[in-house]
């Protein structure tokens, strides 16, 4: 990647990817338009070729862009060409909701392994994986390699959580917890709060439309 992108890029770019892998395993096309990716995915085709430029020249003017080429192409920039390991910090409702989630594994993520403080918890099989004590994170991280900790624990347990994760060796986390948390620089975080994306929705619903997308 050349240059820093913005976060509303990134997540326009996995809206694409998830089309094209849609035209390309159920519809079989073998090529699209800036402006039929840009109508299925919420953008217009000028935002479509703006965000792909940043990555280099993808198709040919009037031709559009081969659909299953581009896919490929973005699953390289989105880091998707190898699997990621992925652990689940907390075992409640939200938590084991996650685990049992199988299209992780679809998508590349493999979820080796799970954690919680409540005594009544340990032991438990969620969607295949066993839930650890916190006394065990350590060595499974480093035993199992796990990059990415997905934090679902309540809220006064979420920076301890994040603390334990990253000096465990994860280098990004995804947090279900309605907390901003403190990492240190060069650990990815994004943030899933629910009930922004309510508010979002009643702003929808009382202007009678959705806000403009973010462009850079």
């Amino acid at each position: 990647m050349a240059r820093k992108i913005s976060e509303s890029t990134v997540r326009r770019l996995s809206r694409y990817l998830r089309r094209l892998r849609e035209l390309d395993a159920r519809e079989r096309r073998s090529v699209v338009s800036s402006a039929g990716l840009a109508q299925s995915t919420g953008t217009t085709a000028a935002q479509v070729r703006k965000d792909l430029s940043h990555f280099g020249s993808f198709g040919k003017r009037g031709q559009g862009y081969p659909v299953r080429a581009l896919r490929e192409q973005l699953e390289e920039i989105l880091g998707l060409t190898q699997r990621w390991r992925v652990a689940v910090l907390g075992a409640g409702k939200i938590g084991s909701a996650l685990l049992g989630y199988g299209y992780f594994t679809q998508r590349g993520f493999d979820v080796v392994a799970a954690f919680d403080s409540d005594q009544s918890r340990i032991g438990l099989d969620l969607g295949g994986v066993r839930v650890q004590p916190l006394s065990e994170l350590k060595r499974t991280f480093e035993d199992r390699r796990v990059a990415i900790a997905i934090i679902a624990t309540p809220v006064e347990a979420a920076q301890q959580s994040a603390d334990m994760a990253v000096g465990a060796g994860a280098r990004a986390i995804l947090n279900f917890a309605p907390v901003k948390l403190d990492v240190p620089e060069g650990v990815a975080v994004r943030e899933m709060d629910v009930t922004l994306e309510l508010e979002g929705l009643c702003y929808m619903l009382t202007t009678g439309g959705p806000a403009a997308d973010d462009t850079e």
